[in-house]
């Protein structure tokens, strides 16, 4: 229960969403790093190694926090039927 609590507080400190950044996207907090350019570099197949060489203000913190961000807050949709 206090790790969810913890993580709760580190993703609201750690991503932010202004409607003047970005358009309104989250974002990596004092950056323009979107949370959706981090899921999409993972998804492209690069490594958080690779993504915190490009981005050298992320963190492996910050990149966590995208995930949780993401996991919590974006749309899910069924399975297509087979």
């Amino acid at each position: 229960m206090v790790w969810c609590i913890i993580q709760v507080a580190m993703e609201m400190d750690l991503i932010k969403t202004n409607p003047d950044v970005m358009m309104g996207k989250p974002v990596i907090a004092g950056t323009r790093i979107t949370v959706e350019l981090i899921l999409e570099k993972l998804a492209a197949g690069e490594t958080v190694e690779q993504i915190l060489d490009a981005h050298p203000r992320l963190t492996r913190e910050t990149i966590s926090a995208a995930l949780l961000y993401a996991v919590r807050n974006l749309p899910t949709y069924p399975p297509e039927a087979a």
